[in-house]
Formats: structure tokens, C-alpha cells, sequence
């Protein structure tokens, strides 16, 4: 398990200093989305399995998909068509893949040396996770709710063609 648990950080450390250090935003996203895995792996080792699969469910799976959307929102055109192309090359998920694969083979590995008898875990309903997360921590899903839309708005506003517009005056004078 401690071999288990020093894989697991090494690989979160390395995929987080590979998003820090990419160029392309792409690149780093596949990285993030290999560090989240990681992260998710290093709960389940510390004995929160719930807590890693709400790490792959909202972050490794939610928040990349928020990420794509507001990627597809920012519409390059002929720019994101050569990018794209450039994308689906193997070597640009070599690495993560590499890194991915080392992590499913450990959580296998895991999963099959625990049975639900050691676990001593026990079964917890939505209702239950609802009121731990918006009874005391209500402040902190709003914060992260509005920081989120924010972003959202801010990415389309970025995002969307300028237009140049001339004044109505304007174009009654050379329509008429």
C-alpha cells in the first residue's frame, strides 16, 4: 500500500508540474485530467473511496467537460482545424496515457486486495451527502458556483466575433 500511495503522489506531483509548464491549453487539460485520477487514487488509498469517486464523477469528468464547452465557445475557426489535427497524434497521448494506465493498474490492484467484509464502511445516501455539503459549506458551493458562471460568461464574451457596428444614423445615410 505505501508503494501504492508513493506512485500515486509522484504522478500527481509530475502531471501537475506538466500542466504548469504547457504551452498548449489542450496539453495541459489531458495532464489535469491525469493529475484528478491521481489525486482520486491517493483518497481511495487514505481510505475515502467516496470522496475519490466524487474526485473522477465532478472534477476528472464535470469540470473538463465545462472546460471542452467553453473551448468549442471560443470557435477559432481555420486555426482550431490544424490544432485539432495536431491533437490526434499518438505522441501527444503517449504521455498521459502512459501515466493514466499506471493509475488503473494500481487502483485494480487495490480494488482486488480489499473486500467489502475489511472495509467496515458503511452505506451512505444523497440525502445524507446533501446536508453535509449544503448545511455548513452552503457559502463555499455558492462561491463556487458564481466563480464558475463568471467564467463561463467571461470565456464567451472573449470568445464571441467583434462586429464592427455603425451608428443607426450612420447607416440610414448611406442607405439613403
Amino acid at each position: 500500500m505505501i508503494v501504492a500511495f508513493y506512485i500515486a503522489s509522484a504522478i500527481a506531483v509530475f502531471s501537475t508540474i506538466m500542466v504548469i509548464t504547457r504551452y498548449n491549453a489542450v496539453h495541459a487539460l489531458i495532464y489535469l485530467v491525469v493529475s484528478l485520477l491521481s489525486i482520486a487514487v491517493l483518497f481511495y488509498l487514505l481510505g475515502a473511496p467516496f470522496a475519490a469517486a466524487l474526485e473522477v464523477i465532478i472534477y476528472a469528468g464535470a469540470i473538463m467537460v465545462l472546460f471542452i464547452f467553453v473551448v468549442m465557445m471560443l470557435h477559432l475557426g481555420e486555426k482550431s482545424v490544424k490544432q485539432e489535427q495536431q491533437w490526434l497524434k499518438l505522441s501527444m497521448w503517449t504521455g498521459p496515457g502512459l501515466l493514466a494506465f499506471v493509475l488503473l493498474i494500481e487502483m485494480i490492484y487495490l480494488i482486488s486486495l480489499q473486500s467489502l467484509e475489511d472495509g467496515g464502511g458503511m452505506v451512505v445516501d444523497a440525502k445524507q451527502v446533501g446536508i453535509a455539503l449544503y448545511g455548513p459549506y452552503m457559502i463555499a458551493v455558492e462561491l463556487a458556483a458564481i466563480l464558475l458562471l463568471a467564467g463561463i460568461v467571461g470565456a464567451y464574451y472573449l470568445g464571441k466575433e467583434k462586429t464592427t457596428v455603425l451608428h443607426r444614423f450612420l447607416k440610414q445615410q448611406e442607405n439613403g
